[in-house]
């Protein structure tokens, strides 16, 4: 694997909205690594990520938010913690945040998972661990789909 591989995968992760749901099937399917390499890269990458997010939003988020257009996306997105995460979180706790995380669909992940413990106030140590279950969650089932995937294709083709 060539350093320009491994940036191409960390550049993926570090996608809103993709995350390692994209970067863990480009990693295994188009980059050809091996699935437990990529899965463990991919993971470290998106565990990183978490705390990051979180703790520049603490750091930089009252100054992006003068900007309309991030201002914009901020409101949306608070609305939307407020009606679909808070919930889940006041119920289950780190747990619901680990879910939210975990679940690989859009709008999920660690950027949104930082901004919803960013905004409910979670603690750090807290919102680490929801984080790293949460991507083992979300990996364990894009690596399942991905595998499960190019074994199926590769029957259909032969």
């Amino acid at each position: 694997m060539t350093a320009s591989e491994l940036i191409q995968i960390i550049l993926i992760t570090l996608i809103p909205t993709l995350e390692l749901r994209a970067s863990l099937p480009y990693a295994i399917l188009v980059l050809g690594m091996p699935w437990y390499s990529a899965f463990l890269f991919v993971v470290l990458v998106n565990i990183i990520l978490g705390p990051i997010v979180y703790f520049s939003l603490r750091a930089f988020l009252h100054l992006v938010i003068r900007i309309p257009f991030f201002n914009k996306l901020y409101e949306r997105s608070l609305h939307k913690v407020q009606t679909k995460i808070h919930p889940k979180i006041e119920k289950y706790g780190e747990l619901g945040l680990a879910l939210f995380i975990g679940i690989p669909l859009p709008g999920s992940g660690v950027y949104t998972g930082a901004l919803a413990a960013f905004i409910l106030d979670i603690k750090p140590k807290k919102f680490v661990v929801a984080t790293v279950i949460g991507v083992l969650i979300a990996a364990l089932i894009v690596l399942a789909v991905t595998l499960s995937g190019s074994e199926i294709f590769q029957w259909i083709i032969k």
